[in-house]
């Protein structure tokens, strides 16, 4: 069974990954590096993140995009 420092460590070698490729990486609309998004996921206490990827026309990853799913949920519930 993996640990959450397991699981951190995978998240940051494959975004370290992507980042080397030249792919642009977001979390909530602002760039953002590796260390950046495995920091969010750790420090996160009730947010959920969902990744979007942007292809290319030729069908690569050109962007991904960390979106906290929460905040919209908050948003739909605010009157």
């Amino acid at each position: 069974m993996k640990t959450e420092e397991m699981v951190y460590r995978e998240l940051f070698a494959e975004l370290e990954n992507y980042e080397q490729k030249g792919v642009d990486i977001s979390i909530d609309g602002y760039p953002a590096s590796p260390l950046q998004i495995v920091t969010a996921y750790m420090t996160k206490e009730e947010g959920t993140y969902m990744r979007d990827y942007i292809l290319s026309r030729d069908g690569n990853i050109e962007a991904l995009i960390f979106t906290d799913i929460n905040d919209y949920k908050q948003a739909e519930d605010t009157p």
